[in-house]
């Protein structure tokens, strides 16, 4: 407890010490210093003000631009996406035509002939070949 007690003991007299050293050597009367000092806080609130309604404006601006942008983009995709639904169905009837033409067998009656290669068997011919 006595070193804790010291500590705050130090702490406030130095304290103490301090404010009276400062009333006796302040270049100012007291109601000056606080005029000087709430004129400050003025001065930073107004900049703060100020900063933060150009923020507003900045925003409000790119919001503004941005709406009609999104807009475009998006109309720009929906004649793409249009687009390509009008070339799918050109195909699909192209195919369809194709199909009932009997220039193209359709994939159900396609048969896949599977090839089987004996790798091995490759590479030492390649082998023997070199």
């Amino acid at each position: 407890m006595g070193k804790g007690f010291s500590f705050v003991a130090g702490a406030v007299l130095g304290t103490a010490a301090g404010v009276v050293a400062g009333i006796l050597v302040a270049p100012r009367s007291g109601a000056e210093t606080r005029a000087m000092a709430a004129d400050m806080a003025n001065d930073a609130w107004d900049s703060a003000r100020d900063m933060y309604e150009q923020g507003v404006d900045t925003a409000r601006a790119a919001a503004t631009d941005f709406g009609p942008m999104v807009d475009a983009k998006t109309d720009e995709l929906r004649a793409k996406v249009d687009l390509a639904r009008e070339r799918m169905d050109q195909l699909r009837e192209q195919l369809n035509d194709a199909i009932a033409g009997g220039n193209v067998t359709p994939a159900a009656d396609v048969v896949v002939e599977s090839v089987v290669t004996d790798a091995p068997a490759a590479g030492a011919e390649a082998a023997a070949e070199a």
